[in-house]
């Protein structure tokens, strides 16, 4: 055998493999199609890569809708906070931030990418970028890889850790899911998650409120009865062609979902600028201002409610002129601005498609495959990690957790698994 484990992908997830596979002893190879490694990481968290969360497993794990529970088994072996303390030892410490984000204390995702390469280098990793994969080898077991070129390397262990569908300008191109079949595995349903979504709504379509963010709103999605599917609380933002933001994100899945489910062109999704007052509240507040400053013009009164081009918005789209005093407003004028700000609607056709989509939600069928090591119950010595499992999470570092966890669990396990048939 030419090596003891053969990584084909420089994600967080191979990286993390191939390195515990090396640290466990095993002659590792890496391959990576592109010219550089880790450029998913590079890009996370805006460039400062969003390494981890901090928050306790069970949290985490509900911030990974897309079958989390999967790697509690990989989680009693190397978790978060094992991450934390794994990137400490190579010199990047972490830090804190809102949501439990935790980020390098550099503020730079170069740091985080050049700690795992030096680490590669120390454990003398074979590295051969711009190299890509044409297929795994397969008789009964793994035998090893061929690439596009013709070139073979012989191996009892192969890590397929190659990304999904998602930023294909990463690399991830979709590329190991016919490897997966090859070997009779499953991939289910690959769809956008983590993607803006898009709307038909003239207001949009006019861009009247392109570029305008709300902060911490929460966003609902409705099923065509009218009833909340699911809500998000975070920032958002209005686009040319829909919403975006991290709330809007966070509710994208659920919307593919929903579209499909019920068999629709369109959903409801909901926007309350005021979520911390209840309707009558903020119907009390509103009327109290008027009442107040009868003389001063709306626009005036409930400036700085909501920012002002949202309120001049919503008032054009209530059809209650900003001009208007508390003497020319009658309180089912007060009624609908107090539904408008707690309930208003926007109509989505869909999302942006999957290659703009930050991840792949679907994957390769977890049925298949044991998560204690990551190991395919089809084919012996094949091991998958990373997104080309059917595993997806929110933004927030999350992804990277069951990336970084998974290549931990595969690089382990792998590198057993060669021991064993030396």
């Amino acid at each position: 055998m030419d090596y003891d484990v053969i990584v084909v992908g420089g994600g967080p997830s191979g990286l993390m493999a191939a390195i515990i596979a090396a640290e466990y002893g095993a002659h590792v190879l890496l391959l990576e199609k592109g010219y550089k490694l880790g450029r998913k990481l590079a890009i996370s968290g805006g460039g400062r890569c969003n390494v981890t969360n901090a928050m306790p497993i069970d949290e985490l794990i509900k911030h990974i809708p897309g079958n989390g529970r999967f790697l509690y088994s990989a989680f009693s072996s190397f978790n978060n906070q094992d991450i934390i303390r794994f990137f400490d030892q190579l010199g990047v410490g972490l830090k804190e931030e809102d949501h439990g984000r935790m980020f390098p204390v550099s503020n730079s995702a170069k740091s985080v990418v050049d700690a795992l390469i030096k680490r590669m280098e120390d454990l003398k990793i074979i590295l051969k970028t711009g190299t890509s994969i044409q297929a795994v080898l397969y008789s009964d077991r793994v035998e090893g890889v061929k690439t596009v070129d013709g070139k073979k390397f012989s191996s009892h262990s192969v890590i397929v850790a190659v990304g999904g569908r998602s930023v294909p300008q990463t690399g991830s191109t979709g590329d190991g899911y016919a490897w997966a079949k090859a070997a009779g595995h499953t991939i289910t349903d690959l769809y956008p998650t983590e993607v803006p979504l898009t709307s038909t709504e003239p207001f949009i379509q006019q861009k009247m409120l392109q570029g305008l963010t709300l902060s911490d709103v929460v966003v609902t999605l409705l099923n065509p009865k009218g009833k909340p599917i699911q809500s998000h609380r975070w920032d958002m933002i209005f686009t040319h062609f829909g919403l975006s933001g991290p709330a809007i994100l966070r509710l994208s899945q659920f919307v593919v979902k929903a579209l499909k489910k019920f068999a629709t062109t369109e959903v409801i999704v909901t926007i309350d600028s005021k979520p911390d007052q209840s309707m009558n509240a903020l119907y009390s507040q509103l009327l109290k201002l008027t009442e107040s400053n009868p003389k001063r013009t709306l626009k005036n009164v409930w400036k700085g409610i909501v920012p002002e081009r949202y309120l001049m918005f919503l008032l054009e789209q209530i059809q209650l002129s900003p001009d208007r005093n508390f003497h020319e407003l009658s309180k089912e004028d007060v009624r609908k601005m107090t539904e408008a700000l707690k309930r208003f609607p926007v109509r989505v056709s869909g999302t942006l498609p999957i290659e703009k989509a930050f991840i792949t939600g679907g994957g390769v069928s977890l049925k298949e495959v044991r998560p204690k090591t990551m190991e395919s119950k089809k084919m012996p010595g094949l091991y998958f990690c990373g997104e080309i499992l059917d595993i997806h999470g929110y933004t927030g570092g999350y992804n990277i957790t069951a990336a970084f966890v998974t290549g931990h669990a595969a690089g382990a396990a792998a590198a057993e698994h060669t021991c064993k048939h030396k």
